[in-house]
Parts: structure tokens; sequence; C-alpha cells
């Protein structure tokens, strides 16, 4: 099965050196990071963009006193 040019063969490869960098201890927390950061990065693509303007601070209003 191929998912976007990716083989299982690859897959293990990169799931075992990820095992080797953080150990098995870690992983869960890794994966867990990488979860939500996918889940943010959606979230912000399904949001209004003027809900992002109004959400984001203007530079140029800020004082940097």
């Amino acid at each position: 099965m191929r998912i976007g040019g990716i083989g299982a063969p690859e897959l293990l490869i990169v799931l075992l050196i990820v095992l080797l960098i953080f150990g098995a201890g870690k992983l869960p927390e890794v994966f867990g990071s990488l979860g939500k950061g996918l889940r943010e990065f959606k979230k912000s693509q399904n949001e209004d963009p003027e809900q992002i303007a109004e959400s984001t601070p203007d530079p140029a209003k800020q004082d940097n006193s």
C-alpha cells in the first residue's frame, strides 16, 4: 500500500529511526505532540480569514516602549 509515494518499507525505516532517536518511552509524547500540531494546522485551515485577522495582533498598533 502506497501513501503519497511512501510504501510500507519506507515507513518502517522512518519509525525505526524515530524509535532509536527518541526511545520507546518518549514515543507517545512525540506522536501526541505531532497529532496536536496537525489538529491545530487543520483547524487553522478551516477558520475564516476575517476571524484570523481579528485574532492576530497588528504589529503597527503595538507599543514597543
